[in-house]
């Protein structure tokens, strides 16, 4: 087992294969074992880092509410690349990890060879449509100081994922699911690098804000995975495999 200790913080990471670098971050209440099909297809030809967010999986759960943030997210994915002696990668997420990629190149664009955005949003515009995904974020936590675990039920995204216990995902709810400005979605026109925009034809709620991105990041790719929901690489990892290899594959850097 791989760990990088930022801050006092012990973050989980996994190191695979060679070539190309991609540093794949894991949504809201997975782990780093989500990526385990794409692992399985890039390795030989790149590359691949995944990592388990603070709060989640193997890495550390602080008890300081403080200490989750989308810039404490942005630190821990510039300490890894260092950690793994990278100037920089091909920068994907799913979900909170495809906000996290933005929030990422936002201040490293230096970094980002090119993005890969996976069943995600940009956040929001308005204050009031932030305040509503904010409340939705204060109940998910809520239900996990009060359930447990249990609240994970079987959805796709959370089948390989494993956590110690539940602390650590209210904390990540508050701090690092929660929206605290809008600098993110502002910083779409200035995205300058290749860019992979993907969603599941189920994800009703990712549908319009794909569009969105894609409409607002000049050059972007968009793909449509069929018979997938918001864990897309789960779903249909056969069609999402083939999607993320045909873009990496069409890269030169």
């Amino acid at each position: 087992m791989a760990f990088v200790t930022r801050d006092g913080v012990r973050l989980y990471y996994e190191d695979h294969g060679s070539g190309p670098a991609v540093l794949l971050s894991h949504g809201y209440g997975a782990t780093s074992q989500m990526w385990q099909d794409q692992v399985a297809v890039l390795k030989d030809r790149y590359r691949v880092i995944v990592w388990d967010l603070r709060g989640h999986g193997e890495s550390d759960y602080p008890a300081d509410p403080h200490l989750y943030s989308k810039q404490h997210t942005v630190a821990d994915m510039a300490a890894l690349l260092d950690e793994c002696g990278l100037e920089r990668a091909v920068i994907g997420g799913h979900s909170l990890g495809g906000y996290s990629t933005l929030a990422f190149h936002r201040v490293h664009s230096d970094r980002c060879a090119a993005l890969m955005l996976f069943n995600c949003g940009p956040g929001f515009k308005k204050d009031e449509a932030r305040l509503k995904w904010n409340e939705t974020a204060e109940r998910r936590a809520k239900r996990f100081e009060d359930e447990g675990l249990a609240v994970m039920g079987d959805r796709a995204e959370f089948l390989r994922a494993e956590h110690r216990d539940a602390s650590g995902l209210a904390h990540a709810a508050r701090g690092m699911l929660a929206h605290d400005n809008s600098e993110v979605i502002f910083s779409l026109p200035q995205i300058e690098k290749p860019t992979l925009i993907l969603v599941g034809e189920e994800d009703t709620p990712f549908i319009a804000a794909t569009d969105y991105m894609a409409a607002k990041i000049a050059g972007s790719e968009k793909a449509i995975i069929q018979n997938a929901g918001h864990a897309a690489n789960l779903d249909n990892p056969v069609d999402f495999n083939a999607a993320m290899s045909g873009f990496l594959d069409a890269l030169n850097y």
